[in-house]
């Protein structure tokens, strides 16, 4: 696995903060697979998306998608950047574009994992990549992983919809199924009145996911028009007073995996 591309030669952390962080968000990068990144042409950014092939030895449920921005000053040879986990990669390319990248360059190659199995899981993974800042807060998340070729994968995120017309059910689970083959996937969103009875539904799976309306036709061209612009972020929602899963999500800036280094 090729070394992840910083392009960093000849700069240096701009503070004794920024080398500490960036020591941890590295340290296990041997690890990362590369799915996409993009250089400003001006060479002052950086956005990169990678899986973390260890995050399944992690804290259960562990999140396998890494986003991170560098950004550099020429004229200093000093450099800052941000990182956050995240449970797909929808998710963590909308945290990069919401930060400059534009949305074209920050896309997995073709022949990267798995592909949607069908329209409706790539209308909900463009819904996620492109929803204007401020519509959804991540609540908690979830991904099972057995890693194995005998079972599939789950990712179970739960967010807060901000949007109007989920005011009765603003508690979304967006549930990520890959086949066992790893050939395929499909996105399905569920909406429910309130965190307890989204957690309830992921801990016992007894009754079928309440889903959602299909996303409209022009929902498309709301997205690329929401690419351009982002909204005064919204107070987040009230969290879940159980996580999904039954397990703790993590919070130390240990290691990553994404859809692409699944093996």
């Amino acid at each position: 696995m090729a070394a992840p591309d910083y392009r960093l030669d000849g700069f240096q952390p701009a503070s004794g903060r920024v080398e500490d962080d960036f020591h941890w968000v590295t340290i296990n990068d041997d690890t990362y697979a590369g799915l996409a990144a993009h250089h400003t042409a001006d060479g002052r950014h950086s956005f990169l998306l990678f899986y973390d092939g260890s995050a399944i030895w992690d804290v259960p449920g562990t999140a396998e998608y890494l986003g991170v921005h560098i950004e550099r000053d020429l004229n200093a040879h000093t450099f800052t950047f941000e990182s956050i986990r995240r449970p797909t990669v929808p998710l963590a390319q909308h945290w990069l574009i919401h930060r400059g990248c534009p949305a074209g360059a920050i896309e997995p190659g073709g022949s990267v994992g798995p592909r949607p199995a069908d329209a409706l899981t790539a209308r909900l993974e463009d819904q996620l990549r492109h929803h204007p800042e401020g519509r959804y807060t991540l609540l908690d998340h979830y991904t099972d992983n057995p890693g194995n070729f005998d079972e599939g994968i789950q990712v179970s995120s739960l967010l807060y919809d901000h949007h109007p017309d989920a005011a009765d059910r603003p508690y979304r689970v967006f549930l990520e199924e890959t086949v066992s083959s790893f050939a395929t996937y499909t996105v399905r969103e569920g909406a429910f009145p309130t965190a307890e009875a989204a957690n309830a539904w992921m801990r016992t799976r007894d009754t079928p996911l309440p889903l959602t309306r299909e996303p409209q036709a022009g929902l498309g061209r709301r997205a690329a028009a929401a690419r351009a612009r982002s909204t005064t972020p919204a107070p987040p929602g009230p969290s879940p007073t159980t996580p999904l899963g039954g397990a703790a999500p993590a919070t130390a800036p240990s290691t990553i995996r994404t859809r692409g280094g699944r093996r």
